[in-house]
């Protein structure tokens, strides 16, 4: 039998893990493959780039769409368990579709960005079309351009998992190296006990102008980080030496009180969010797998000379 989509998955997915034990990817992967009765040659299917497998591929995207509905949570990278709304969901027997998913979480919708004008089940849905179709309501680069921000996002929730995974000192040196890949100036990470606040100081430009204060806290994402926080970076800006700038980053979010005093004291604040963005916009902790190129006709080549 032909390999489902990756919706296809999501009960089995959450069968497997209903027990409430932490499970890995590879044994959710391997326990649903124990209950199905596809063939050697569907199993072993690749990818066209040769580095993954259909099947690994689909549990895989099958695994992020229910973690970002809230279905199952990652206890650490790659480690996961059922929730409460997942076991309700799988317990109720109502059919586990991307329509359900996005009806139930706006954290899901988000991710799979569902226009409003859409009908919510045809816009996720038109996405999981059988092997061979795609959705003729969009261009082809439309299509690509979706599927590369989706994949993006996905890469971004595992960077986070990752950096969470790490000591403090490695986050702070990452930032350093965040900043260097920015093409700012050398940096170091302060060894500085006590310091109130600095983990990190880099040179504004190459020639060595100017510092940049840096406060790197690895928290978890859920954490909101408020207004007293910012007051003691602003504080430790003070000196000495004195600095006029400061990069406060965190995989964690900050409060609007916090975003106003920041704005306010030439602080910028950069969140989870942002700083998987910046990490795999210029390279930092990611590695490219393939690249498509897309070539058009050169008019100038054939115009008249």
């Amino acid at each position: 039998m032909a390999l489902p989509q990756y919706f296809k998955f999501y009960h089995s997915v959450l069968s497997v893990i209903q027990d409430g034990r932490v499970y890995t990817n590879k044994e959710i992967r391997e326990a649903v493959k124990m209950q199905s009765n596809f063939s050697e040659d569907d199993l072993k299917q690749l990818l066209g780039s040769g580095r993954k497998t259909v099947f690994e591929d689909r549990i895989g995207w099958a695994i992020t769409y229910l973690k970002k509905a809230g279905l199952i949570e990652a206890q650490s990278r790659g480690h996961l368990n059922i929730t409460k709304k997942g076991s309700d969901i799988l317990s109720s027997g109502v059919e586990i579709t991307n329509s359900l998913l996005a009806d139930i979480s706006e954290d899901f919708r988000q991710f799979v960005k569902v226009s409003p004008d859409k009908d919510e089940a045809s816009a996720v849905e038109s996405k999981d079309g059988q092997d061979g179709q795609v959705d003729l309501e969009e261009t082809p680069e439309a299509t690509l351009e979706q599927a590369y921000k989706l994949i993006n996002a996905k890469l971004a929730d595992e960077l986070l998992e990752t950096i969470l995974a790490q000591s403090p000192s490695f986050f702070e040196q990452l930032v350093v190296d965040l900043m260097k890949a920015m093409d700012y100036g050398d940096g170091f990470v302060t060894k500085y006990s006590g310091d109130d606040g600095i983990d990190g100081i880099v040179h504004e430009d190459k020639l060595g102008f100017n510092l940049i204060y840096i406060q790197a806290k690895r928290w978890k994402p859920d954490v909101t980080i408020g207004k007293p926080e910012l007051q003691k970076f602003a504080g430790a800006m003070m000196g000495p030496p004195r600095v006029e700038k400061g990069l406060f980053i965190t995989t964690a979010k900050f409060s609007p009180k916090a975003r106003d005093f920041a704005n306010a004291q030439h602080i910028i604040l950069v969140d989870g969010k942002r700083l998987t963005e910046l990490m795999i916009e210029y390279g930092v902790g990611v590695s490219t797998q393939k690249a498509y190129l897309i070539k058009r006709v050169d008019s100038d080549y054939f115009s008249d000379n």
